[in-house]
């Protein structure tokens, strides 16, 4: 199994003097296999994004276990090269690309330091060849993004990129919260077609991190539905779709009316 996450849940105080707490993710459990794409779903608040930062390494846990390729991520972990091996397998395309860039520096210094993960023996120019070949792969010119710094580019434009550096690493696990959602209509397919042949080629396993429960249907192996924390449903798209068990998972189908009428026009 690529990644199991075993009774997870994280707790937040309300403030440095205050005794009130807030549990944002409750006894959370799921498995992940090889190859596999699974969405998490839910409204904002549900608890998805701070699941995902403690898969990704980037928030502790209050409880529970995460496990990938067998090994606990928070307590196994410990040397510097074991920490650079688990950031090139395990990857990430946050919703907000702003955060993910440096604005002192060009745009594509997250792509050289990519290729430094990648820990080949390239020379200058092989690696500069990469990374316009990763542009492109996303619908990026590069005469359009080299040499340009982030205020200098759209949140779509930094978006791709995020993804061009998933690309050149080739991750067998991508966490993906929101990946489009900054991407104009036009392009959506591209980008999720390019994470799907990922999938296809390198057994990349990705989860989809959305409120998006069309985008979770046409995407996923299996979809976990999340509110106020806790898994509520899990199963098949079409089980999630077309025989929602739980109250919460029939409103998240009614919401998407137009998907909803599509699904009871094939059955």
């Amino acid at each position: 199994m690529r990644l199991v996450v075993r009774n997870l849940s994280k707790t937040f105080s309300m403030g440095f003097f205050s005794r009130r707490h807030v549990e944002a993710v409750r006894d959370v459990s799921f498995e992940v296999k090889g190859g596999e794409i699974v969405s998490l779903v839910g409204e904002s608040g549900s608890g998805k994004t701070t699941t995902a930062k403690m898969i990704l390494r980037l928030l502790p846990p209050t409880r529970g276990e995460i496990l990938f390729e067998g090994k606990d991520v928070w307590r196994d972990l410990k040397e510097r090269e074991e920490l650079r091996e688990f950031r090139r397998k395990m990857h990430a395309v946050f919703q907000d690309p702003f955060a993910s860039y440096n604005p002192f520096y060009p745009v594509e210094r997250t792509l050289w330091q990519a290729i430094e993960l990648l820990g080949e023996d390239l020379s200058k120019q092989d690696k500069l060849n990469l990374i316009k070949e990763s542009l492109l792969r996303v619908g990026l010119d590069p005469k359009d993004v080299l040499g340009k710094y982030p205020h200098q580019l759209s949140g779509g434009q930094k978006q791709r990129i995020m993804i061009a550096r998933c690309w050149i690493l080739k991750p067998l696990f991508i966490v993906a919260d929101e990946p489009t959602s900054m991407i104009d209509a036009s392009s959506r397919g591209g980008i999720i077609k390019l994470l799907e042949e990922m999938r296809e080629e390198n057994g990349t396993s990705i989860m989809f991190i959305t409120h998006d429960l069309g985008l979770a249907y046409y995407v996923s192996d299996r979809i976990f539905v999340m509110k106020d924390g806790r898994i509520v449903e899990e199963g098949s798209p079409d089980e999630i779709v077309l025989s929602p068990k739980h109250e919460y998972t029939k409103t998240l189908v009614s919401s998407i009316p137009k998907l909803y009428k599509r699904m009871e026009d094939l059955v």
